[in-house]
Formats: C-alpha cells, structure tokens, sequence
C-alpha cells in the first residue's frame, strides 16, 4: 500500500467519521498482507510455446493434437460454433455456458492439411491448425478471418498457476467490437483493454475502462464475414487491439492484431462466424436467452434517489401524475433499508411500506429496491448469524472470512460461487417481495467495498468454492455479480412465480444475460457522459446483454435543461429507461425545469409509451434468437464500411434508425442512412440510402427514421395495439412482427406477421396465417403516402 492508496481509501469514505476511515484503512492493509503471505511472488518463470506437432488423436467433431510441450483439443458442435483448448481443456466447467456444452458435429473429422498440419471442416468455416500451434479460421470459401500464432505459457520455476499470451492477425478492414461496457465504444479503436470488472469510483465517461461488465468476448466484423470468439477465463487480463490499413495502390494490407494476456486460468476459447444475427444466434445458443422483462420495466422507471420516507415517494408520484408524465416503476435506493439489519426495511421511515407498494401497484407503478452483497458483522442479525452458521462468507487463506467496509460499516461477503450459498442468499429475498416490492437492482457486486482502490477489492487470496472445485479470488471476481445475479433471478421464480423476474445487475459476466439486464454505473453528467451512455448500451448489446441502459441526465451535479432534455428523448428509444433526481446526485424533477422543457420530456415520455407494444416485441426477439433491441447501424449490411464507423446513430430493432443529439446548440444533424427508403417519423419526409443526409432535430425531438415497408405495432389512443404501416417504395413489399405479451408467467407467444405489398396503385396489408393470407386482426393506420389508397 503506497501513499496513493492510502489517498484512494480515505478519499472513498469521503466526510465519513474518523473511526470509519481508519477501519476503512485498515481493511485494505488486511487484504494487502494476506495477498502477501497466501500469493508466490513472481519470480523465475520459464517460457513455454507447443513446439512441433507429435500426433494427432480424431474424435467426434475434431480431434486432438498432440504436439511436443501442449496438446489442442479441437471440437465443432452441432449449433455450428467450434471450440478449442490448450493444455486438457475442455468447454466445461464454465460459468458462461448455458448449461452442457453442445454436442459435436459427428460429420466434422479432423484430417491433413498441407505443410504437415491438420484441418476440421465446418459447416460455416474451417479450422486449420500449422504443424506448429497456430489455429487459422477461414470462410468457407477460403478466407481467412483470423490466425491466432501458436500460444505462450510463462510458468513459474517451482510449480503453480502460469500465465500466458495469445497474439492473433485478422482482416484489415477489419472492425473491433464487445468486451462487454465500454464508455469509448461501442467501435474498439487501437488501445489496452482490462478485463476485469472494476467499480470506477467516480462517474464513467468515454475515457474510462474497464468498467463494471467486463468479457473477454470480441465480435469482429469484415468485408468477408462476421465472426466472435470468446477466450473462456475469468482471470485478470488486457487485450490489446490495433486496426489494419489496407494497402494503397501496391501496398501491402497491414493486418488487424489483438493480443490477449491473462494472469491465469484456462487458454480455451469459442468460435462462431457468420452474418451478425446468427453470429449472436450462435452465442444465445451458447451463454443462454436472455431473460424475458416484465411488461412494466420496458416503460418509463424512475430512480428516487435520496426519497427517505413514504412521504416522499409518494410526493413524487404525485408529481408524475399530476403532470400527466407516465411512470412504470420507482426504484428506492439504499436509505429505506435499515442499516443495522440485512434485508431489512426501516420501519420508522417506511412503517407501511406494503400499503404504499399496493397503492402505486393500483396505478399501475412497481417499486424496485437496491441489494448490496455485503452483510454487516453484527452477531445477533439473523442474517448475519445465519450465513456464519452455513458457513456462507468468503474467507481468507487462514480460514477466516474477510471483512471489508461497506454502507452498514464492517461487513463479509457471501460465496455465490457454491450453490448452497446462492439458494440460502435467494431465499433471502422473500422479505423484500413480502415488503411489496417487484424488482431488485444490485450494486457493489464486482464486488467492491469501501476499502476498495485500484483495482483491489476482496483480497486476490480470499478464498472460494466455485462449485466445489476451489479457487481464489482471482478467478471467482469477475463472475460474482453474475452468481450473485443467478441467486436472485432462480429464487424470484421460485417466490413469485406468476411473475417474470426483474434482477438489474451493475456487475457481470458473459451469460448475465440469462439473469437478467444491466445498468452499468453511474454516468458522469455532461455531454461526453451523454455519448458514453449510448456507447454502453450498443456495446452491451453486441456482447449478448440486450436489456441495458442507463441512467438518464448522468450524476455529478446540476444537469442543464437542454443536456437533460437531449438525455431523456434519446433513453426513450433505449431497452432500459431509466430517470433519476435526488439532493445526492444533484438533480431535480422533470417538473422543476420550467414549463417548455416539461411539455417536451412529455413527448418523449408519451411517444415511449406509445412504442410500448414495439419494445416487447423486440424483448421476445432477443430472447428467442439473442439479436439485441439496441443495433449499430451497419446490423444489416456489414459490408458498408460506411456503417461500420458511425457511431452516433443506431437502430432499435429492424424499423427505426434513432439519430440522437450528442452536443448543445444542435438543431440540425447529419444522418448516416443504410441503403433504402426512409420516412422521417414525423414529418414524413423522405429519404434514399445509403447516403449522409441532413434532417431537423428541434428542441422538441431527436431524428427519428422509419424504414420504408415497415409495419410497427404501437398503442393506439385507446390503449389497444394497432399496426402503423410505412407504404414500401414502389414496387417493393414490406413487413413486421408483432409478439405480444400473453401474461407475466404465460407460455410463449406465437409471433404475428404482417406483409404489406402493392398491389397496382393500392397498398395492401396481410396478416400471414396457416394456409396463406388473411386480413388483420388490427387497426391499420397507414403513413408514408401521398394521394394513394391503402387496403
């Protein structure tokens, strides 16, 4: 611990009481000395690469290569993604699969290749792997999408846990993307990225990495084709990207390069190539569907920070409603808990909380309520008393569990990696549901605590289960927010199962989706805030997490009207919309901003609101085929290297393209357009991609597109659903789904579809149906036309 730590930890309790800031001081030196007594020191290592091929063992799907210092197990599965390992390992046990791995391809048969190295034909692309270690993917037509050169292992002298270096050449037109939240995204540009899941400790902006979600999981789009590959370990690491230069003239192609060093853990990683949708197909098929949300949190969520009374909430409820703003949920943060009981309410400053739950339930609003993992050490707590007597806290390599600072003041953490831990945490959730609460975000489940500076939290030694095969803390840190989030959404099914589970997570791991969304911290307020929160949210998208968002107006002091109003139109086009205000974070209700600024937040309000039956169709989309709500622009053509760069603009699902305002003083802005027709949503005028066009963007909106052919469900001023159709160019047809909500726990709906055609100088609108065609069961309401009939 050096001087600036010693300033990183006090400064973390901020105007704390003394006594805190020394136990907080002195739980750092704690961590510090047992990573120093239970961790080897680094010291002579000894370099290892495969050396020459020795012999080859075929098997079901692939086959395993034997060379003189390592053994490559090659295996393509049935889904079509294929997987190798080095050094024994094997795709399980892993916390990002979805259950088993997949079964092998019994057609893949792994045979010779020129130059004495060995192949493995796909259905999708072939495997090559040089008689010296390096593994090339290639289209197949034979393209190489990738080369991965033989790896290097550095292992120290007296025995132990190695380290190692992955060093691969792509396309050079290639594009970077994933890894999970990224503020400078959702475009990887040359840089170091750290993958380990990191509480910044003070708002994130485009200039801060790594941040709370973090996976070594990189989708790469080129020219040929699209692939992701996904290195299975959870140890500390950085990958290292630097884009390729075509040649000019008679140049020679510079290519891409990403280098991939890791503390520890297993070299196995996971390969899926093909257009983008069935590349995240792919990864769906692999890490798991991501979780369906309820009905209400795809509306408008309102985040009442600092709300300490019943009193409170329900003067901003009030306001809501007395502004006509609608309002889906109200998330509480930690100061109606009781500090001095885990799990528990404070029953002076929220006496009734079930009559208050009920009451907003009646209109229509869910609370939701903050869970923290740390548990204050007070014997005589129940929960504290009973996780002690199940033997639930993570401990130190002597045995004792480790104490860190949080909120409640000293406190230990569970072990979500055993799962007794994670059924007797989830079981804990039963007196928030009984207090009436519908949702639960977490926070602090990188874990981090009080204590925490750099990138310390639990100390590197502390000990766990990981189901029972034993570990540390350098593997088990990045995924705890996903245990953690795991716990909550299986227990949730179990205490409310006529409701869908709502588990909003700050931290996580590849397959969180599977629990649930996320909200990856605070965003710094300002306009590069504004940018981060997009980037974010594409990113996260594209790292199989579809259900993301954050939080509207960022914190860290007073929002101008103007940043806040820009903020809110584009989060209403955003999966997870979410406003917040309270003294702590600096903010003010929507109501406070003057009468113009609330007449447009309305607007935006009310149009997401609007788009309510649009959003859960987008929501059973991803859960069915892993495509995210949320789409950089190119989604549908890759090819366009045009595309491939715009980061300001994105699609929500196939039908809209959001171009939001990223920067005051804008009232006009240029948009990058796919190619097609396109409407602007509300004046209707159009436009033909693919081209850079300029449109309008007053105060009272964003730049809103709509793809022409599109049929979108919306709600109708009755409240029912009704398709609004955007007339096709002449001479082409159109269409669009609807998937509705048949109930919070119901079975899964069968998708309608609509096409809309002309038909000579009239447009026709069909509802597709066993047999054929038939007219729809909907209100039509046609746009897009001039002068034309539509049937």
């Amino acid at each position: 611990m050096d001087g600036r730590d010693l300033v990183r930890s006090v400064k973390s309790v901020g105007s704390s009481g003394a006594a805190q800031r020394l136990r907080t001081v002195a739980a750092a030196w704690r961590g510090r000395r047992a990573d120093a007594g239970a961790l080897p020191a680094r010291g002579a290592e000894r370099a290892r690469v495969p050396g020459p091929v020795r012999e080859v063992e075929p098997g079901p799907g692939g086959g395993v290569v034997r060379f003189a210092r390592s053994e490559l197990r090659v295996l393509v599965t049935v889904s079509g993604a294929v997987f190798w390992g080095w050094d024994g390992a094997g795709p399980e046990p892993s916390y990002a699969l979805a259950g088993r791995s997949p079964e092998p391809d019994p057609r893949a048969v792994l045979e010779p290749d020129k130059d004495g190295g060995w192949r493995v034909v796909a259905e999708r692309m072939t495997v090559i792997v040089s008689r010296l270690g390096a593994v090339e993917v290639r289209t197949p037509g034979g393209v190489t999408l990738r080369r991965d050169l033989p790896p290097r292992w550095w292992e120290p002298v007296g025995g132990g846990a190695g380290r190692w270096m992955q060093r691969s050449e792509t396309a050079a037109d290639a594009r970077f993307f994933g890894l999970g939240a990224r503020a400078s995204g959702p475009r990887l540009r040359d840089g170091v990225y750290r993958l380990w899941n990191t509480a910044p400790g003070r708002p994130l902006g485009p200039g801060q990495d790594p941040l709370s979600v973090t996976m070594p999981m990189l989708l790469v789009v080129a020219d040929a084709a699209t692939h992701l590959v996904f290195h299975d370990c959870s140890w500390d690491g950085a990958l290292t990207l630097r884009e390729g230069e075509e040649g000019a003239g008679s140049g020679h192609d510079r290519p891409g390069a990403c280098e991939l060093r890791m503390d520890g853990g297993p070299l196995r990683c996971w390969v899926v190539v093909g257009t983008p949708a069935r590349v995240l197909l792919g990864w769906a098929a692999l890490t798991g569907a991501p979780a369906l949300p309820p009905a209400w949190a795809l509306g408008h969520q309102h985040a009442a920070r600092g709300a300490g009374s019943e009193q409170e909430v329900r003067r901003i409820v009030a306001g809501f409603q007395e502004h006509g703003l609608p309002l889906d949920a109200v998330h509480l943060d930690a100061g109606h808990l009781d500090g001095q009981r885990a799990f528990a309410v404070d029953r002076e400053r929220f006496p009734k909380l079930p009559v208050l739950a009920d009451e907003v339930r009646r209109d229509g609003i869910r609370l939701v309520s903050p869970v923290e993992p740390a548990v204050a050490v007070r014997p005589g707590d129940a929960v504290f008393d009973a996780g002690t007597a199940l033997d639930a806290f993570v401990r130190d390599p002597s045995g004792r569990p480790v104490r860190g600072m949080a909120r409640a003041g000293e406190s230990v953490f569970p072990d979500f990696t055993h799962a007794r831990v994670r059924a007797w945490w989830g079981g804990l959730y039963a007196e928030r549901v009984a207090q009436g609460f519908a949702g639960f975000w977490h926070g602090l489940d990188e874990p981090t605590t009080l204590a925490a500076f750099g990138d310390r939290t639990l100390p590197w030694s502390a000990a766990h289960s990981l189901e029972g095969r034993g570990g540390d803390h350098r593997e088990a840190h990045n995924v705890y927010g996903l245990c953690m989030a795991r716990a909550a959404h299986e227990a949730l099914g179990e205490l409310v199962p006529e409701e869908r589970p709502f588990v909003l997570s700050r931290a996580g791991w590849a397959g969180l989706q599977r629990y649930g969304g996320v909200w990856p911290g605070e965003v710094a307020a300002g306009w590069p805030g504004l940018r981060a929160a997009l980037s974010t949210t594409v990113g996260l998208g594209l790292s199989g997490i579809p259900y993301a968002g954050t939080d509207v107006g960022g914190v860290g002091g007073d929002v101008p009207a103007e940043l806040l109003l820009r903020w809110l139109q584009l989060g209403a086009y955003l999966p997870l919309f979410r406003t917040h205000a309270g003294a702590r974070v600096g903010r003010r209700e929507l109501w406070e901003y003057g009468a113009q600024t609330l007449e447009h937040a309305r607007v935006a309000l009310a149009e997401r609101r609007r788009l309510a039956p649009y959003f859960m169709t987008l929501a059973q989309v991803a859960r069915r085929t892993g495509t995210p709500c949320v789409r950089p622009v190119w989604w549908g053509a890759p090819e366009d290297r045009a595309l491939r760069d715009c980061e300001d603009a994105f699609l929500l699902g196939d039908c809209l393209l959001v171009a939001p305002v990223l920067a005051p003083g804008v009232e006009r802005r240029a948009v990058r357009l796919p190619r097609g027709r396109w409407y602007d949503a509300v004046t209707e005028r159009v436009y033909e991609g693919p081209a850079q066009v300029l449109v309008e963007a007053p105060p009272s909106r964003i730049p809103v597109l709509v793809r022409a052919g599109a049929v979108v469900p919306v709600r109708g001023d009755d409240g029912g659903v009704e398709l609004e159709v955007w007339a096709p160019a002449p001479g082409r047809s159109g269409g669009g789904l609807l998937i509705t909500d048949t109930g919070e726990g119901g079975a899964d709906p069968e998708p309608e579809r609509h096409a809309v055609r002309w038909a000579g100088q009239r447009l026709v609108v069909e509802r597709e149906c066993e047999g054929g065609v038939a007219q729809p069961l909907l209100p039509v309401r046609v746009r897009g036309l001039v002068g034309d009939q539509a049937q």
